[in-house]
């Protein structure tokens, strides 16, 4: 007859083995962890100066970039003036408005950055019941100024 100690022995022993076995087979059946990104970095500690060196200097490089990505003044001034120039009568009051071939020429002419803005899924966002289908200048306009 085993004694007690024996016994629980035998059961840590047993459950380690079934254990093993089952964490080992998940993981031999299923590899898509191993494809899942790691989304969480600790931050550094303070004695860690080199980490935080880094991780200072990727979050300027990170806004450098960012801020290359946002239009100047001079290419929003740029932007109105081709918007304006472009735009399709009639007016509705004082609110100058565009047709979507309009809209198109004015992407075409505004440059590289203003391009992500000149798509049929914004236009189709700003159109409101106009009776020509057409949007307002100044609300896109406010549009890019939010969203750029």
């Amino acid at each position: 007859k085993k004694s007690e100690q024996e016994l629980k022995d035998e059961e840590m022993e047993l459950f380690t083995k079934y254990y093993m076995e089952w964490k080992g087979g998940r993981k031999r059946d299923n590899t898509s962890y191993t494809n899942i990104p790691r989304f969480y970095y600790r931050l550094p500690a303070e004695d860690e100066v080199l980490l935080q060196k880094l991780r200072e200097e990727s979050r300027a490089v990170f806004l450098q970039r960012k801020s290359r990505e946002l239009l100047d003044n001079e290419e929003l001034q740029n932007l109105w003036f081709l918007l304006d120039k472009h735009q399709t009568s009639p007016m509705i009051g004082e609110e100058a408005m565009i047709n979507y071939e309009n809209f198109l020429k004015v992407g075409e002419k505004a440059g590289p950055k203003c391009k992500q803005f000149f798509t049929a899924k914004i236009f189709a966002k700003l159109l409101h019941n106009d009776p020509y289908g057409r949007i307002s200048i100044m609300q896109f306009f406010n549009y890019v100024m939010r969203k750029g």
